[in-house]
């Protein structure tokens, strides 16, 4: 296996300037070049402690906390650990019963907070959008908390995002195994003043996290249009969990399965209320392309540049707001719908542990940017015949939760999760009228072209203050 090295000659001031450090991290990040060309910028700087709340008060480590799980709403605060902050759907995070957040305060987030993580992975960001406002979040995340009467909230995620930023964010880092980051080692952070610049990123960035907020809204309305077409309501977690009578239920089995999970009576409920409630369903075998609804392929994954390759999006990357794989050359690769699929195309997390919060049976709509990576063969793809039902509309039933609750149940395996073939194929899919298909169809689509353009928006900003850094200021 071919290793790429790094070398790099070290002045003795760099090493004075990090109190002696001899580790790699501070010298090899590029934050040693940042500050140096930020010196020389003819702008103000200002510390990032003087631009936060109460100082370095306002930039928080929330501190180790005992994690008191609930079920519902009404007993508990939506918990966010360093993987969600950077997902788009928090359907499915946990609670974390409200005695523990009302305990500890700075647990809780509002909207126009940069979000970073300190522990483990060090330095993803995120600045928190108004549908994380009130939700908990882990020690393991850092919050940032501009004091808005003297900086643009979102300027201060655009610039910590950049290529100046991201090093000196990342250089602090300590630790040999589980790295580590503290407030006090960001705190004097240089941030340069850019005038009217500061506005216009942040109102890029306001953009991108609004766009995003209104995107998950009209996903939940388009799955929840759906099931109103096929006189069908949808269900909340909260009920699963109340009536999942997961512990000692009685049901008669067949030779598909032995395995208790596939025959939940909630589970059996559900599939009776698609069947009886709706005028017409069918068989979700029957509504997709031949040689669909399964795994994709197995193939070699060589390392390339990206000149070369293609970036290749597993599970844990599939969900992100930005998905970011690993780039493999694109020579050995088939070409093979179930790798690369077509606009439309459902992929659902197939592999892995099916814990109540992990990403199994999770569905995602690849459309627009997310048309440009390949696959890993962890995915379920289901890729509609859209004779029979438009791919976004066919999405919207199985991003639902109902349907969510009703392909879990159909889990095989041990430690490591996978759907059980027959049984996914008999899911039942409700047939709604096509004139109104479509219109979910269009509903759909145009929410996904708002996170694409989300994308785009936070692009923009961080490319506008890395470019009035670079032309000194200006």
């Amino acid at each position: 296996m071919s290793r790429k090295f790094q070398i790099k000659t070290v002045p003795s001031s760099w090493i004075e300037y990090n109190g002696r450090r001899l580790d790699c991290g501070p010298y090899m990040s590029g934050a040693m070049e940042a500050r140096d060309l930020l010196g020389k910028l003819n702008a103000r700087k200002d510390r990032l402690q003087d631009l936060t709340e109460g100082g370095i008060s306002g930039i928080i480590n929330a501190g180790r906390i005992t994690r008191l799980w609930v079920d519902s709403s009404e007993h508990g605060y939506k918990f966010l650990s360093s993987t969600d902050i950077t997902q788009s759907d928090l359907r499915t995070v946990p609670y974390i019963a409200k005695s523990v957040g009302n305990q500890n305060r700075q647990l809780l987030i509002e909207d126009g907070y940069t979000l970073i993580t300190r522990s483990g992975s060090i330095g993803n960001m995120a600045y928190s959008r108004k549908d994380m406002k009130g939700m908990a979040c882990t020690e393991d995340v850092l919050r940032v908390i501009p004091d808005r009467n003297l900086v643009p909230p979102g300027y201060i995620y655009a610039y910590l995002c950049t290529k100046f930023g991201v090093p000196l964010v990342i250089s602090g880092t300590y630790g040999s195994i589980i790295t580590h980051l503290e407030p006090h080692h960001i705190s004097d952070l240089p941030v340069p003043r850019l005038g009217s610049v500061e506005l216009i990123a942040h109102d890029w960035i306001q953009k991108s996290a609004d766009l995003r907020t209104e995107a998950n809204r009209e996903l939940e309305a388009a799955s929840t249009r759906y099931l109103s077409a096929a006189s069908i309501d949808d269900i909340t977690p909260e009920y699963w969990h109340s009536n999942s009578g997961r512990m000692g239920f009685a049901s008669s089995i067949s030779k598909t399965s032995l395995r208790a999970m596939n025959y939940l009576p909630i589970n059996r409920d559900l599939e009776s209320q698609i069947k009886e409630q709706s005028l017409t369903w069918k068989p979700l075998f029957e509504l997709t392309e031949p040689g669909t609804l399964r795994s994709g392929p197995r193939f070699k994954r060589i390392d390339a540049d990206p000149e070369f390759g293609v970036e290749l999006i597993g599970q844990g990357e599939c969900f992100n707001l930005r998905p970011d794989g690993r780039w493999i050359a694109s020579k050995y690769l088939p070409k093979d719908q179930l790798l690369f699929p077509p606009d439309g195309a459902v992929m659902i997390a197939a592999q892995g542990c099916a814990g109540e919060h992990d990403l199994f049976g999770r569905a995602q709509f690849i459309t627009g940017k997310r048309l440009g990576y390949a696959y890993s063969q962890h995915f379920l793809r289901v890729i509609a015949r859209e004779d029979e039902i438009p791919r976004g509309a066919l999405f919207a039933y199985l991003n639902s939760q109902i349907a969510y609750r009703i392909r879990k149940g159909y889990q095989i395996g041990s430690m490591q999760q996978d759907f059980h073939p027959e049984m996914i194929k008999q899911m039942p899919v409700p047939i709604i009228n096509r004139v109104e298909a479509e219109k979910i169809d269009v509903m759909v689509r145009a929410a996904y072209q708002k996170f694409d353009d989300a994308i785009d928006a936070e692009d923009q900003a961080i490319a506008l203050v890395e470019h009035a850094i670079e032309e000194g200021g200006r």
